[in-house]
């Protein structure tokens, strides 16, 4: 009882939350009288625990731990019993969260810290998948990945996160339907559209074979028996005759919602609803065939799912009660039904979204090409950067290698002196080389008045006076002459 309690609650919050599991805490399953002589109850089997269902929200987890361990508390239970639907979407029992015990706060602080971490997680890992930083971040988008929490406080869960969180998934849930349907108009269109540029790359002929080829596929997949209208009185008494193995005259509406409410909890819920429609699905397609795509035949099962809900779930909690499928059973459309629409008869997009979609598609493409061409650029430039800085290291390493061989030259080397890159020995320039050069003088005659004789006296009086010599004064005019060195010394 307490596993299937817990599983109750958990589709009651998938619906809009846990007015309903109040009354299936004390609530036994409904007593229905049963001609034994005609009917045959399945023998009883070993209950086992239903298997978790996944909402497809993105936030499946959190909201399933959530349930499970609020349900854990006595006080939060008894509180369930006193609260309707509208008080719940009010907001009136999270406030009820003040009350629970403390085992059961600590570990909802724990789940909320632990969804806040993956949720960081998953939007950093996306927009470093998405682009760069030239890609402007929709902010907005980001937030809405945290409107089933208070992202501001990170650390503990509080009365307003479980407020939030019935909200969000009652609002989430009424929108999954329409969310599923373009998905799979996008599937459908992906699919026009991979073939429409598959017949591009052939000729003439092979595309004429293609089409006809298509064309006969079509007509195959759309030839099948006629399919009964989901929910109707026809279309459950086949169950009854062909799944259930039962006289289809003796097709009784509380009977058959006892047999097929497979958990026993006294509601319809969407799985196995979807469960009541595989027959007809089978008449329409075969995984075996060629023209029939299995992921059609999964939105098919949801369409006729989504019709029943509409037609039956008359206070849409997502759930089917054995009252509400008793009302139906006596309605115009379960006894009289009209025929039903295959997709192959709903084209699940229009001309224009076509259009529409393959001018996106041609922009996207454009896009990335345009991104190639700029990431090839800047490839290359990197490239010739790294080709300038090893180009720079070579330079800078035979720099630092020459001036190594400087060291060593300067402190091996004897004392000498470096004239013009020669090395001499360093000697007395006026002592050796000079008496030789003023002995040469002497020896070579010079024409009176030319440079070189003004040259050479000029250097002989340089050397008289290094010597104390006196100067000869041949620049005094004719008819005088120096006196006697004997007068000189006289005076």
């Amino acid at each position: 009882m307490k596993v299937r309690a817990q599983n109750k609650m958990c589709r009651l919050l998938l619906a809009s939350w846990v007015l309903l599991l109040a009354q299936l805490l004390c609530v036994e399953p409904v007593p229905i009288s049963v001609d034994k002589t005609k009917v045959t109850v399945p023998e009883p089997k070993a209950e086992e625990p239903p298997a978790s269902v996944d909402t497809g929200l993105h936030y499946d987890r959190y909201l399933r731990e959530v349930i499970d361990f609020l349900e854990k508390d006595q006080h939060f239970r008894e509180k369930l019993h006193n609260t309707d639907m509208e008080d719940i979407k009010q907001g009136k029992l999270a406030k009820e969260l003040d009350f629970v015990s403390h085992h059961v706060r600590t570990k909802l602080d724990e789940l909320k810290r632990q969804e806040v971490n993956r949720l960081r997680t998953l939007i950093k890992a996306k927009q470093d998948i998405e682009g760069g930083n030239d890609i402007a971040v929709d902010h907005q988008a980001l937030l809405k990945q945290f409107e089933y929490l208070n992202h501001m406080n990170p650390h503990t869960f509080e009365v307003d996160d479980l407020d939030r969180l019935i909200k969000s998934a009652t609002n989430d849930l009424e929108n999954y339907d329409k969310e599923r349907h373009e998905e799979f108009k996008k599937y459908e269109m992906t699919k026009e559209h991979d073939r429409r540029e598959h017949l591009k790359t052939l000729d003439d002929d092979e595309r004429k074979k293609e089409e006809e080829h298509y064309e006969e596929m079509r007509k195959k997949h759309a030839d099948h028996p006629k399919v009964n209208h989901p929910g109707s009185k026809t279309q459950l008494k086949e169950v009854w005759e062909e799944a259930d193995g039962l006289d289809p005259e003796d097709f009784e509406p509380k009977t058959f919602f006892k047999l097929h409410d497979t958990n026993g909890d006294g509601f319809f819920d969407e799985q196995e609803l979807e469960a009541l429609f595989t027959k007809e699905l089978e008449k329409i397609y075969d995984p075996t065939n060629e023209e029939d795509d299995m992921v059609e035949m999964e939105e098919e099962r949801l369409r006729m799912r989504e019709h029943v809900m509409n037609e039956v779930d008359a206070n849409k909690d997502r759930l089917v009660s054995l009252d509400e499928f008793l009302v139906a059973t006596n309605k115009k459309e379960f006894l009289e039904p009209d025929s039903w629409e295959t997709l192959e008869q709903n084209q699940a997009y229009t001309d224009d979204e076509m259009k529409e979609f393959e001018e996106h598609l041609a922009q996207q493409e454009q896009d990335l090409h345009q991104k190639a061409v700029d990431l090839q650029k800047q490839r290359e430039e990197l490239e010739r950067q790294q080709e300038q800085l090893n180009s720079q290291k070579m330079e800078l390493q035979q720099a630092v290698e020459h001036m190594e061989r400087l060291k060593t030259q300067k402190v091996d080397a004897p004392p000498e002196a470096h004239v013009e890159g020669n090395a001499i020995p360093d000697m007395h320039v006026n002592d050796q080389i000079q008496p030789d050069h003023d002995q040469q003088l002497e020896h070579q005659p010079a024409a009176p008045g030319s440079q070189d004789t003004q040259q050479a006296q000029h250097h002989q009086q340089q050397q008289e006076a290094q010597h104390g010599r006196p100067q000869a004064h041949h620049d005094l005019p004719p008819g005088h002459q120096e006196a006697p060195q004997e007068q000189h010394n006289v005076l």
